[in-house]
């Protein structure tokens, strides 16, 4: 009697074949035929996981659709930029600005808000593999306290776009419109969950500035900028106020400036 391959050989074939799309389907017939219960689960799991993969390169292609209908529209080079940082007590506002190939390869993709640290990283390292532009620019907390908070974040966007090597004719922005730029832009509200070019430029500022602040702890210990990352936690505000502010926190902001002597 022929023995029949383990499920473990069964299972390396399927992932050997599903590059060709007759030789899996052949595969999976065979397994839902199977006597062993085994088999037709293998079948069953494998079945799921392509549809799981498939709704999600369905998910991220239609938060692609409108960087796809711009380009349709004779729009080259359109990018995605979005900021972090506005609301903490330290540290910069960090903007990033990526401009993603036609073709991309990104499942996970999303508002960087909804992700973990360690999805972001791995987002990070795809999208800065597969972008045809990344730029990401810092307005540093003494500029925050001169522009006031609103301006330095669309400042440290217009930085990212002029960083970037390839010149947009389009952008594409979280909530708002920045100044001082000549191509036209389109302002998405929630834009960070709505579309994926501004979705990879968050996730390019989030990862950046966590690192930024990370240096920060080393260079100013006794705050937790590791943990917290500059914003108002009760370990932070207590910190404030046994330390003093250091010198990359916001004067501007009250929490800050009510620990200032008076001028």
């Amino acid at each position: 009697m022929k023995r029949r391959p383990s499920l473990a050989v069964l299972e390396a074939r399927l992932a050997a074949a599903e590059r060709d799309p007759g030789r899996l389907e052949a595969l999976l017939a065979e397994l839902e035929a199977d006597s062993r219960a085994g088999a037709r689960a293998l079948a069953e799991r494998f079945r799921a996981r392509r549809r799981r993969s498939q709704a999600e390169r369905e998910r991220v292609a239609a938060l692609l659709a409108l960087r796809d209908e711009l380009h349709r529209d004779g729009a080259r080079t359109v990018a995605g930029v979005d900021e972090v940082g506005m609301g903490p007590l330290a540290g910069p506002v960090v903007a990033a600005a990526v401009v993603l190939d036609d073709e991309v390869d990104l499942p996970g993709l999303d508002d960087s808000k909804k992700k973990s640290p360690r999805a972001r990283a791995r987002l990070e390292r795809a999208i800065r593999e597969q972008a045809r532009a990344v730029s990401v620019a810092e307005v540093s907390a003494s500029e925050i306290d001169r522009l006031n908070i609103y301006r330095a974040g669309l400042e440290a966007m217009r930085r990212a776009l002029v960083g970037l090597r390839a010149t947009p004719d389009h952008v594409l922005v979280d909530a708002r419109t920045i100044p001082g730029v000549a191509a036209p832009q389109t302002p998405l509200v929630n834009g960070d969950a709505r579309d994926g070019s501004i979705a990879a430029a968050s996730i390019v500022a989030k990862v950046h500035r966590d690192a930024l602040m990370e240096r920060m702890d080393r260079l100013h210990p006794g705050y937790g900028f590791t943990r917290h990352k500059g914003y108002a936690t009760a370990e932070h505000l207590e910190a404030l106020r046994r330390m003093g502010p250091s010198p990359i926190h916001r004067a501007s902001f009250a929490p800050v400036k009510q620990l200032q002597p008076p001028a």
